[in-house]
């Protein structure tokens, strides 16, 4: 079975700075129903590997799949109906119904002189549904709450009718319920045979919904595996600069999580740790 997205020795460097290359040698595929979860520390390559995979940025060197075809080769129009990307920090000025929101996202399949048909529409409204925001539909996208509108983000990728998603961190700044909502969310997608891409910087978020997991760390892969297997203290105190313990929890929960040891909270402040991504 051909992958629905394979990323080959992927390299990525600024304009004037081709010696210091943001990410290097980064390789990894998806197939239906995967749920690849990217993990790394601030300043790591998360974001920019993202928009290099969705195409948002250009002048990587690597080969990039979408099924069989490099879309180094295809219009951004033709990728976009393939890759659909969920950006961080998305915020609107203007006060769109999120039924508008969610029917922009069928701008790969219109031409510039077209507006929205009936099965657009009808598209855009089955996107809202399967989210669960479509009781939403005709509010301001400027009276949502911050789970409500990464849903309407992800409302509007869906009507691209993509193979593949990509989300960067879709439960940041999230309170537990909405990142548990938005976590849900992405299970039942890739349940439906949908491709998954996300980044996080919550490695328990992986154990919940992930199929495979990858840390970048000073722009390379130093692990990629399933998640039990990539997410362990060794691992994670390499990447992060802590000491973590991976735990098995019991009680009703049943899952690994994450904890930074104690004594890293009573430590002096480490100014060389400060990386802003």
């Amino acid at each position: 079975m051909r992958a629905l997205l394979s990323v080959q020795n992927l390299a990525f460097s600024y304009p004037g700075a081709p010696a210091r290359p943001i990410f290097r040698e980064v390789s990894f595929s998806v197939n239906p129903s995967d749920v690849f979860c990217l993990l790394g520390p601030n300043g790591t390559g998360k974001s920019t590997l993202l928009k290099c995979v969705s195409n948002v940025l250009q002048g990587w060197h690597g080969t990039i799949l979408l099924g069989d075809k490099d879309i180094s080769h295809l219009r951004p129009a033709e990728v976009a109906k393939g890759v659909a990307y969920v950006p961080q920090n998305q915020v609107s000025a203007f006060p769109f119904l999120v039924h508008d929101i969610v029917v922009m996202g069928r701008a790969p399949h219109l031409n510039v002189f077209s507006s929205p048909t009936r099965r657009d529409r009808e598209i855009a409204r089955t996107a809202m549904e399967t989210v669960g925001i479509l009781h939403l539909a005709e509010r301001p996208c400027t009276m949502l709450s911050g789970g409500e509108w990464q849903l309407t983000l992800i409302a509007r990728a869906l009507a691209q009718e993509p193979r593949v998603l990509v989300l960067d961190e879709p439960t940041s700044h999230l309170d537990m319920g909405n990142q548990v909502r938005i976590l849900r969310v992405i299970r039942s997608l890739a349940e439906k045979g949908l491709g998954i891409v996300m980044a996080s910087h919550f490695p328990d978020h992986a154990f919940v919904a992930a199929t495979e997991a990858a840390i970048l760390d000073d722009g390379r892969m130093i692990r990629k595996g399933q998640p039990d297997e990539v997410i362990t203290a060794e691992n994670l105190g390499k990447a992060y600069g802590i000491e973590v313990k991976v735990l098995q929890v019991g009680e009703g929960v049943n899952r690994k999580a994450c904890f930074p040891s104690l004594k890293d909270f009573t430590a002096a402040p480490d100014s060389s740790s400060s990386n802003p991504e």
